[in-house]
C-alpha cells in the first residue's frame, strides 16, 4: 500500500490489524548544516547558471575572466553532473557564448535568457576610454532529453543581472526596472507588475515558497540612506508587498528547501567583507533568521540549486582576487533527514469531554505505510476513516509511525490527552426510577406473602 502524504492531512482511525512497534532509523541520513567538498567542475568559472533537471545538475555559460563584471571573454560551456556518481560530463554548448544570463528548469528543459555577452569600448573626449558591458535579449533552451539547443522568442528588453523562477508552467523573470512572465507553451511573453527598484547597482537575490517569489535585497529610504528589505511577489494578485522584518544579509544566492527532506526554509548566501562568508536560513512562517554555516570557499557569482532537499554551490570567483574557480560544495540543510518527518495536530494537549476523538496528522513525504501505537500498545496499520471512540475516562497517549519506500521509519511526538466523558444524567435518571420499581415490586411480593 503505497500511502500519498506529501502536504495532506491524513485522518487516519482505531481498526483492528496490529503489527509490532518498528524502530527509527535511516542510514541515509546526513549530518545537517554541513558542507562537503564534491567532484569540481571541468572548466573553472563565475557568472555562470546552474539548474537540476531529472536528478542531473547543469552548469552553463559564464566567464573564466578575472574581471567578472566586465569580461573580456565569455563562455558556451555546459557541463553535466551526477550526484549519484560524483562525475561531470561535458554537453552540447550553449550557442551564444555569456554569462549573468537568468536560467530556469521547465520539465526537461532549460531556459537561458537574456545575459552579458562582452564588453564594448567608447571614449568621452579624447583621452577617457572605458568599457561597459553589452547585454542580450537571447532566449536559448536546452533539451536535457535530446542535448540539443533552440532559439526562442527573446525577452522584450535585454537581460542581465536578473532573476527568474517557475511557477505553475511560467518562468518568471525580474529586474531593476521590468517583471515579466514567459509562457513556454505558447512561446510568449507578458509584462507584470516591476518589484520595488533596489539600489542602483546592487543584485537583489530571490527564492519561491509556496508559489510566491521572496525577494532579499537592498533599497534606498532617504537619500543616500539603504537597507535591507524582503519584498513577497504573489503571481496569482501579481502584487507585491514588503515582508516584516529586515535581513541581517544580502547574499549572492538564496534557493529554498522544499520541506521533503528538511524543513522549508530560504537560505541566503553571502559574503562580508573582506572574505568572510555568511549564510542566513529564513522561516517566513514565523518570520525569523537562524544562522547556518558559511560555505568552506568564499565567492561571489557562483551558481546555487536545490536538488532532494540538499543545496549545492558551485563556481564563482574569489572575493580578494576575482579569479574564477571550479568548486563544487555540497550543502546538507537545518533539520535534514531522509526519514519521514510527522505532526499530529489532533488530539490535542487538553481534556475532550467525549468518548470519541480524531487523530489527525500531516507527513511530510509518500510513504508506504502508516500506523500508531495507543497507550503503549503494539502498532496498529493506519488504513483511515474510523474515529477513536468508545475511549474511557483517563490520560491517553498516541504515537503515530511512518515508513518510506526506503525503509527510513519516522516518528511523531506523543500527543497525550484526556477524556472526562460527565456521568449521563438521563441515563441514571432511568436507572434510578428502575431500581425504585424493582424495590416497590419487591416489597409488594413480600407482604403478599405475609398476609398469607
Amino acid at each position: 500500500m503505497r500511502v500519498s502524504a506529501v502536504a495532506t492531512v491524513v485522518t487516519v482511525f482505531l481498526i483492528a490489524s496490529c503489527i509490532m512497534a518498528v524502530p527509527v532509523f535511516s542510514s541515509a541520513d546526513a549530518a545537517e548544516d554541513t558542507w562537503v567538498s564534491k567532484a569540481r567542475m571541468n572548466q573553472a568559472r563565475t557568472g555562470l547558471g546552474v539548474v537540476a533537471v531529472g536528478g542531473k545538475i547543469y552548469a552553463i555559460g559564464g566567464t573564466a575572466s578575472n574581471h567578472p563584471s566586465l569580461p573580456d571573454s565569455v563562455l558556451g560551456t555546459n557541463e553535466e553532473y551526477d550526484p549519484a556518481t560524483n562525475t561531470w560530463t561535458i554537453k552540447a554548448p550553449m550557442p551564444t557564448p555569456r554569462t549573468k544570463f537568468v536560467i530556469a528548469a521547465y520539465k526537461n528543459q532549460i531556459f537561458c535568457i537574456g545575459g552579458i555577452v562582452g564588453t564594448e569600448q567608447e571614449t568621452w573626449g579624447v583621452s577617457n576610454p572605458y568599457k561597459y558591458a553589452v547585454s542580450t535579449q537571447v532566449n536559448e533552451v536546452y533539451n536535457t532529453d535530446t542535448g540539443t539547443w533552440e532559439t526562442k522568442t527573446p525577452a522584450p528588453t535585454p537581460v542581465a543581472l536578473w532573476q527568474a523562477h517557475v511557477i505553475n508552467d511560467n518562468i518568471y523573470v525580474m529586474a531593476m526596472y521590468h517583471t515579466y512572465v514567459y509562457d513556454p507553451l505558447n512561446d510568449a511573453w507578458t509584462e507584470k507588475t516591476k518589484m520595488p527598484t533596489p539600489w542602483y547597482q546592487t543584485e537583489p537575490v530571490s527564492a519561491v515558497i509556496d508559489n510566491k517569489i521572496i525577494v532579499n535585497g537592498e533599497y534606498e529610504v532617504a537619500d543616500l540612506q539603504t537597507e535591507r528589505r524582503i519584498y513577497i511577489y504573489d503571481p496569482a494578485t501579481d502584487n507585491w508587498a514588503k515582508g516584516k522584518s529586515e535581513p541581517p544579509i544580502g547574499g549572492d544566492a538564496a534557493a529554498a528547501t522544499l520541506g521533503i527532506n528538511a524543513p522549508q526554509l530560504i537560505y541566503f548566501f553571502g559574503v562580508r567583507y573582506p572574505d568572510q562568508a555568511v549564510t542566513q536560513a529564513y522561516d517566513l512562517e514565523t518570520d525569523t533568521w537562524t544562522s547556518a554555516s558559511p560555505m568552506p570557499t568564499p565567492r561571489h557569482d557562483f551558481g546555487l540549486v536545490v536538488l532532494d532537499d540538499i543545496l549545492y554551490a558551485i563556481g564563482g570567483h574569489k572575493p580578494t582576487n576575482s579569479n574564477p574557480t571550479s568548486v563544487n560544495e555540497q550543502y546538507t540543510p537545518i533539520g535534514y533527514s531522509t526519514t519521514p518527518w510527522i505532526k499530529i495536530i489532533s488530539p490535542l494537549t487538553h481534556t475532550y469531554n467525549e468518548s470519541s476523538v480524531s487523530l489527525v496528522f500531516t507527513v511530510n513525504k509518500p510513504v508506504e505505510w502508516l500506523g500508531y501505537s495507543f497507550d503503549g500498545q503494539d502498532n496498529v496499520t493506519a488504513y483511515g476513516n474510523i474515529t477513536l471512540s468508545g475511549l474511557p475516562n483517563g490520560l491517553h497517549n498516541v504515537t503515530v509511525y511512518a515508513m518510506d519506500e526506503f525503509g527510513n521509519t519516522g516518528v511523531s511526538e506523543t500527543a497525550s490527552f484526556t477524556v472526562a466523558e460527565p456521568f449521563p444524567a438521563v441515563t441514571v435518571a432511568v436507572a434510578s426510577a428502575a431500581s425504585v420499581a424493582v424495590v416497590v415490586v419487591g416489597l409488594l411480593v413480600y407482604f403478599k406473602k405475609r398476609s398469607r
